[in-house]
């Protein structure tokens, strides 16, 4: 199963607080951890909502709200995609994320991805292999 793993803002994040050097060090091995054992398929920090938008609809209408926005606590600071046997192998991965120095409060949120069973009749799963077929070949035409 695929899932992503949300690490949530806080008020340092979205001031554009870096983590120190030893925090970074700490993760960079535990990224290592996450690729050795074959878990990690993708993962990045994100800069603060300040530097960010939204697109609002109403009807055909998109409007565009400039950050930042103002609900630290739904915003997202990064995120990781792992591939993992099951929610509770994600959970002790999850266990094992370092914390920044001087955090005392923190939350990561895990999501499973939706796959092509998942989706039921709308959506055959010869349908979604070749719309995935076309999509990796032109994506990868662009590398």
């Amino acid at each position: 199963m695929r899932v992503m793993v949300i690490i949530k803002a806080n008020e340092k994040s979205e001031a554009g607080v870096l983590p120190d050097e030893k925090f970074f060090a700490e993760m960079g091995k535990y990224n290592e951890e996450l690729v050795r054992a074959g878990v990690l398929l993708a993962g990045e920090g994100l800069h603060p909502s300040s530097k960010g938008v939204r697109v609002k609809f109403s009807g055909r209408k998109a409007t565009v709200i400039d950050g930042p926005f103002a609900e630290t606590k739904e915003l997202i600071a990064g995120f990781w995609l792992w591939q993992v046997n099951s929610m509770e192998e994600a959970v002790e991965w999850v266990r094992r994320c370092p914390s920044p120095e001087g955090a005392t409060e923190g939350e990561i949120e895990i999501r499973e991805v939706f796959q092509g069973v998942d989706c039921g009749a709308e959506a055959t799963p010869e349908q979604l292999r070749q719309q995935r077929e076309t999509l990796r070949a032109q994506l990868a035409g662009k590398k």
